[in-house]
């Protein structure tokens, strides 16, 4: 999620900030760059240049871009001397916050190198590969199937109530009549 270069203290190296922020769409890279000396400030989503400018006195503050609609910015605060930290601010939350958040809101599968599919848990939206596709809900012995396109071939997500309320809806990814482990599950594994 996050390539941790919080402190940089290097005159030859601009890039000083790398983030990983996980939407809908997709999984967006966040690139800054920021001239010390110069005051420049380069921000890069996804390797597209969305932000430069080079000459700032100011070099601490925060420099606003979006990812999206999504608003963001990077935050540049002193340490010592000409030292620095950087930290990223997605949608007023910092990324962790926000990451920590949007997982409980959302569920991801990852369908090998292929596909990436995202349920909006509050919308019941489904995104296929950065696009939001249209779904068919039903209902069926003990809860629902929604079914969608992957590619040239189809996939449910069946949602059941969990056991105990803590467990809540408790939401399963069926492609290719196979169970596709979610990603939050995968990682903790």
């Amino acid at each position: 999620m996050f390539a941790p270069l919080p402190t940089i203290n290097s005159m030859n190296n601009d890039i000083v900030g790398v983030w990983d922020v996980p939407l809908s769409d997709g999984l967006h890279t966040v690139e800054f760059e920021h001239g010390t000396a110069s005051g420049k400030r380069i921000i890069r989503v996804d390797s597209k240049e969305v932000f430069r400018s080079d000459w700032m006195f100011k070099l601490v503050g925060d420099q606003e871009f979006t990812i999206g609609e999504i608003p963001c910015k990077v935050r540049i605060e002193p340490v010592s001397g000409f030292s620095y930290a950087y930290s990223l601010i997605v949608n007023g939350k910092t990324l962790e916050e926000f990451t920590r958040r949007r997982n409980k809101r959302v569920c991801t599968w990852t369908i090998g190198e292929t596909h990436r599919i995202v349920l909006e848990k509050d919308t019941l939206d489904i995104w296929v590969d950065g696009q939001k596709v249209d779904a068919t809900g039903e209902f069926v012995d003990g809860g629902t199937e929604t079914h969608f396109t992957v590619g040239d071939a189809s996939g449910y997500i069946k949602a059941v109530s969990g056991t105990n309320r803590k467990e809540g809806i408790i939401y399963t990814l069926i492609y290719n009549n196979q169970i596709v482990p979610q990603e939050n599950e995968t990682e903790e594994n």
